[in-house]
C-alpha cells in the first residue's frame, strides 16, 4: 500500500468522523441558541451546551461538584450548559440570585427538570402555581407552627433516643447516612403524614430503599425506557404510592382518632374539601410522598454533616456541652431535662452550629425556574424557554467578606456581622423568596433535638477521617460515614 493511500485511508477512518462530531456539536449549538432575542441588548451568557441531545447531563452527574467548580472557575458567576434536555443558564452570587428570587411570576416561575416533575407528579407544592401554591403552602405551613412544632417535640425525642441507644449498644462500627435517612424516615412518616409507629416500622425498609432508588434517580434524561434511570425512578416511585396508599386508607379511617396534632397530610385533605376540591386518591398519594421526600431526604444529609463536623471539632462539641449545662437542658452528670420550644429556642450556639453545617454542606445544591420571557441579568440576556437554575451551594462559597470559609466556625454566626446579615441572599440554605422551603422550622427544631440527645450522650470517631462528599441530589458522604459510638460521661 502507497503512503498516499494510507494517508487517504487514515484521514477517512479518523480525522473525518472527528470532523463531522466536531461539526454536528457546533450545529448544535446554534440550534439551541437559535431561540435567543435578537432585539435583546445582552450577548448570552459564556459557556457551552455540549454534546446534541445529551447537553452536559451526564458530566454534571458523574462530576456533580468538580463539573461545577469547572464551570465556575471558566466562566464566572453566570454562564450557559444544557442539562436535563433543556438550555439552562446557571447563576450564583447574592445579587444575581436576589434578582431571580423576588421576580417570581414576573420574570421567572418555579419549573423542576421534567424528570423531576414525572416522577413526583403534577399535584405536588413544588409544580403547583398561582392561587393552587399559595392555598396549598398556606395549608401546610399551619403543620409548621409554633405550637404544631410544640406537639412534634416528644415524638422526635422518642425516636432519636431510640437510634442514639442503639448506636451506642452496637458493638461495630455504625454507617451514619444509611442509620439517619431510616431515622429521618420514621420521624417524617409519624409527624408529617400521621403514621402510627408499627404502621412505620412494618414498611420502612421498603419504604426506605425506595426512596433512595427514586431520589438516585430523580435528576435524569427524560426518556423512559427500560433500565434508562427515569425508568427506575418511576418504577420505584410506584413501589412507595403503593406502599403510601394502603397506609393513607388506614389513616382516613381513623380520622376522627388522630393524635392531639394534624398532621401536615391532613391539613392538605382538610384544606382540599373547605374549597370544594376534594384531593384524589393520586393528588394524596403525590403529596405524601413529596412530604416524605423533602421531610426525610435534606434533614437525614445535614444531621449526616453534623456528626461529621462535631466529630472532627472536639471543641465545638465542648462548647455546645457547655451550652447545654447552662440553660439547664443537660444536668452536668449528662441527665437529660424535658424539651421543649422555649428551651430549644436558648440554644443559640447550639443554632449556630446548624446554620455552619448548612453553610458548608446545604443539602440542596440550588433551584430550578424557567425564564417567562427574555430578559438581562447582569448584563447577559436569559432567553425565554430557557431553565435558570440558581446554585445554593455556590453562592455560598463566593459570599464576599467572609474569612476562612473553609473552615467550620459556628461562632462567625454569634458574630454582629454574621453571613446572614452580610447579604441577604447570600446565605439560602432554604432558598428564598415564594418558594422558600415550608419546612424550615420544622428542620431546625429537628435537627436541634438531634444535636442535644446525641452530644450529650454520646462520644464518637470517625473511622475514616472526613470523607469524600458527594451530590446525587442531597450532599452525602461516599463512606456512608462509619463511625464508633462510646458512651459520654463514661459510666
Amino acid at each position: 500500500m502507497s503512503f498516499y493511500t494510507l494517508f487517504v485511508t487514515s484521514l477517512c477512518t479518523l480525522v473525518l468522523p472527528l470532523l463531522l462530531i466536531a461539526a454536528a456539536v457546533k450545529l448544535w449549538e446554534m440550534y439551541v441558541i437559535s431561540g435567543c432575542d435578537p432585539t435583546c441588548r445582552g450577548a448570552l451568557p459564556p459557556g457551552t451546551m455540549g454534546l446534541p441531545l445529551l447537553g452536559e447531563t451526564l458530566q454534571m452527574v458523574l462530576q456533580r461538584r468538580k463539573f461545577l467548580r469547572i464551570k465556575r472557575q471558566k466562566y464566572g458567576y453566570i454562564y450557559k450548559t444544557h442539562l436535563f434536555g433543556c438550555p439552562t443558564v446557571r447563576i450564583m452570587g447574592s445579587e444575581n440570585v436576589k434578582q431571580i428570587l423576588l421576580s417570581e411570576h414576573k420574570l421567572v416561575a418555579a419549573q423542576w427538570p421534567a424528570s423531576v416533575r414525572i416522577i413526583l407528579g403534577s399535584h405536588t407544592l413544588s409544580n403547583a402555581h398561582g392561587a393552587h401554591h399559595k392555598s396549598k403552602k398556606r395549608a401546610i405551613l399551619k403543620a409548621f407552627s409554633r405550637e404544631a412544632l410544640e406537639q412534634y417535640i416528644p415524638v422526635i425525642q422518642e425516636e432519636v433516643r431510640g437510634t442514639v441507644d442503639g448506636w451506642l449498644e452496637s458493638d461495630t462500627c455504625v454507617l451514619v447516612y444509611p442509620e439517619m435517612k431510616r431515622l429521618m424516615f420514621r420521624i417524617a412518616m409519624r409527624i408529617l403524614l400521621g403514621f402510627e409507629p408499627d404502621q412505620t416500622k412494618a414498611d420502612e425498609r421498603e419504604l426506605v430503599q425506595a426512596f433512595e432508588e427514586m431520589t438516585k434517580n430523580l435528576f435524569s434524561l427524560p426518556i423512559d425506557v427500560p433500565f434508562s434511570g427515569l425508568y427506575r425512578g418511576l418504577r420505584a416511585r410506584d413501589i412507595i404510592h403503593s406502599k403510601i396508599e394502603q397506609n393513607i386508607k388506614k389513616k382516613l379511617l381513623k380520622t376522627c382518632e388522630n393524635n392531639n396534632y394534624k398532621d401536615a397530610l391532613q391539613l392538605l385533605i382538610e384544606n382540599g374539601e373547605k374549597n370544594d376540591e376534594r384531593l384524589s386518591m393520586q393528588e394524596i398519594k403525590e403529596s405524601a410522598t413529596e412530604l416524605l421526600f423533602g421531610g426525610h431526604e435534606t434533614t437525614a444529609s445535614t444531621a449526616t454533616s453534623m456528626v461529621m463536623f462535631l466529630g472532627l471539632h472536639a471543641h465545638v462539641v465542648r462548647k455546645v456541652r457547655q451550652e447545654l449545662q447552662e440553660k439547664y437542658v443537660m444536668g452536668s452528670q449528662g441527665e437529660d431535662k424535658p424539651l421543649d420550644m422555649e428551651r430549644l429556642e436558648q440554644l443559640k450556639y447550639t443554632s449556630c452550629v446548624i446554620k455552619e453545617t448548612l453553610r458548608i454542606n446545604p443539602p440542596v445544591p440550588g433551584g430550578f425556574r424557567v425564564a417567562l420571557k427574555t430578559f438581562e441579568l447582569n448584563g447577559y440576556q436569559i432567553p425565554q424557554g430557557w431553565n435558570v437554575i440558581y446554585s445554593i451551594c455556590d453562592t455560598h462559597d463566593v459570599l464576599e467578606a467572609l474569612p476562612n470559609k473553609g473552615d467550620f466556625q459556628p461562632e462567625r454566626f454569634l458574630d454582629n456581622k454574621s453571613p446572614e446579615d452580610s447579604a441577604r441572599f447570600g446565605y439560602i440554605p432554604f432558598g428564598g423568596g415564594a418558594r422558600i422551603c415550608v419546612g424550615k422550622e420544622f428542620a431546625k427544631v429537628l435537627l436541634k433535638v438531634f444535636v442535644v440527645e446525641l452530644v450529650s450522650r454520646c462520644d464518637w470517631r470517625l473511622l475514616n477521617g472526613p470523607p469524600t462528599m458527594k451530590t446525587g441530589p442531597t450532599v452525602y458522604p461516599t463512606d456512608n460515614l462509619p463511625t464508633k459510638f462510646t458512651c459520654w460521661p463514661e459510666p
